[in-house]
């Protein structure tokens, strides 16, 4: 064994170790906890200055063999962190020169480009970890989970409360009939807390030596760079992010949508703060209608409403709830109203509770996961396809969870069809919408005081078909040069 390396080895002499692909350490004869360094696996990260450094903190007992950032001021302190890694500003440079040596991808790029990478990185037969939310449409987390179906690789989204107790709490007691049917969920988020409501800006600046801003827009429409874009506040843009509800809604609906088994939309309204054609509103409420599911065998599952709210908007207090007890549990919160009780949980699904004060021992349903969200990953990865046990968070689920919230998107830009919209979801179109219908935003709100008086002089864009545009916010049109691939039949 002196002149081939294990990983050389597993690829060509050790088919017959069924259901490995990096042999673990039981195999070695090593003991519980110790990793020889070729038990690692070698990881690419794209997009690394903010979320993306959190997320390889918790990959760092891996082998992290390049990095790749737009801007290396933002990223400088990655780099720093890992000085063995090759350093990239374009992720297909890193693909090309990397690719052949790398098992996984991690990215945490702003939400516009995550299709885009993701599914390079897929077709490559790279295992992918994305941060929330997926995608930015409806149709790129079609594609990604299409994808991952195809090339079978290990995925995972960055929604890390999905590995935790709380989800699995929440979905024992639900499925065990402790509330009864559930008709109602309620849910929002105490962001953002970054700006939005905010008009775009009318003069540009110089690009910062440190920052590529080609690469940044990548598959967006071209526009001129201002600092309110970048490195943090893109998440309130619309060509960039998908403002608090997409930022949140992949931690704090996610039990929702697990522990009620919810599937495709039918109906979904928007309503919010002035709406403006660049940037997400300051609050908003979004209400979706689900169909009802197959019964379970202890609980039934009927059509149910969720409510969405944001921007400082919470529901209204339900009764019996303690005084002066705060529903805003880290950063959000859910209230499932079941027939038999209510639970309530905060987010991420953290520390869910009864309102009736009972704390029910419900069988286990799930599979505990002992390890980090990032290292249960890891620990995927290093599984034949053949036999992976998928993450809590892969695209098998995290596709279809994240079309539920970016759906909240079209219901909020489309809102001024002033109906509510009907959702063919296995063909990802609104069926209700008319043919001759136009929408429009505001560009510009032109609030002035003039002689002591508010005045607004809005600016609107003109009338579009709300069909046409509707499908755009469905199927993005990249920008020349930047192209998904075809979706997979």
């Amino acid at each position: 064994m002196s002149n081939i390396s294990r990983r050389q080895f597993i690829k060509t002499g050790a088919a017959a170790l069924a259901g490995i692909s990096i042999a673990p350490n039981i195999i070695l004869g090593k003991s519980h906890g110790h990793v020889s360094p070729s038990d690692k696996i070698n990881i690419l990260g794209v997009g690394i200055g903010g979320r993306g450094a959190s997320v390889l903190n918790g990959l760092s007992s891996q082998n992290i063999i390049g990095l790749c950032d737009v801007d290396w001021n933002y990223s400088g302190h990655v780099f720093k962190k890992y000085p063995k890694a090759k350093r990239f500003r374009d992720y297909r440079i890193m693909f090309d020169k990397l690719g052949k040596s790398a098992d996984a991808v991690m990215i945490a790029t702003p939400d516009h480009t995550h299709a885009i990478i993701a599914s390079e990185a897929i077709m490559m037969g790279k295992n992918v970890y994305c941060e929330k939310p997926l995608t930015h449409t409806v149709y790129e987390s079609r594609l990604l989970t299409k994808l991952a179906e195809k090339y079978n690789v290990a995925t995972q989204m960055g929604n890390q409360g999905s590995s935790a107790p709380g989800v699995r709490k929440v979905c024992e007691w639900i499925w065990n009939g402790e509330i009864g049917e559930v008709t109602k969920v309620e849910a929002f988020t105490d962001r953002p807390i970054w700006p939005q409501g905010l008009n775009r800006p009318e003069i540009s600046q110089a690009v910062p030596e440190s920052l590529d801003w080609d690469l940044f827009l990548g598959p967006a429409q071209y526009r001129d760079y201002n600092s309110c874009y970048t490195p943090w506040n893109w998440r309130g843009w619309w060509d960039f992010g998908t403002g608090a509800l997409g930022d949140m809604a992949c931690h704090i609906l996610h039990p929702v949508f697990k522990g009620l088994k919810l599937t495709y939309p039918t109906k979904v309204q928007g309503s919010s703060t002035l709406l403006l054609s660049d940037c997400a509103p300051s609050a908003q409420m979004v209400k979706y209608t689900f169909p009802a599911r197959d019964n379970m065998p202890k609980v039934a599952m009927p059509e149910v409403e969720v409510i969405w709210y944001d921007g400082g908007l919470k529901p209204m207090r339900p009764e019996g709830l303690p005084a002066h007890k705060d529903l805003n549990d880290h950063g959000g919160g859910v209230i499932f109203h079941g027939t038999k009780d209510t639970l309530i949980c905060g987010s991420y699904g953290i520390n869910p509770w009864l309102l009736s004060g009972r704390n029910p021992d419900s069988p286990k349903v799930l599979r505990e996961i002992q390890e980090s969200h990032e290292m249960d990953f890891v620990r995927a990865c290093k599984e034949r396809p053949s036999n992976r046990i998928q993450t809590a968070s892969s695209f098998s689920e995290a596709g279809p969870f994240n079309e539920m919230v970016v759906m909240g998107v079209l219901a909020i830009r489309l809102q001024s069809l002033n109906q509510e919209l009907l959702w063919d979801g296995p063909n990802m179109t609104f069926t209700n919408i008319d043919p001759n219908a136009t929408v429009r935003s505001v560009i510009k709100d032109g609030f002035t005081i003039k002689n002591g008086h508010p005045t607004f002089d809005k600016t609107w864009t003109e009338p579009v078909n709300a069909q046409a545009f509707a499908q755009e916010l469905i199927k993005h049109t990249y920008r020349d040069g930047w192209k998904l691939p075809d979706m997979p039949k």
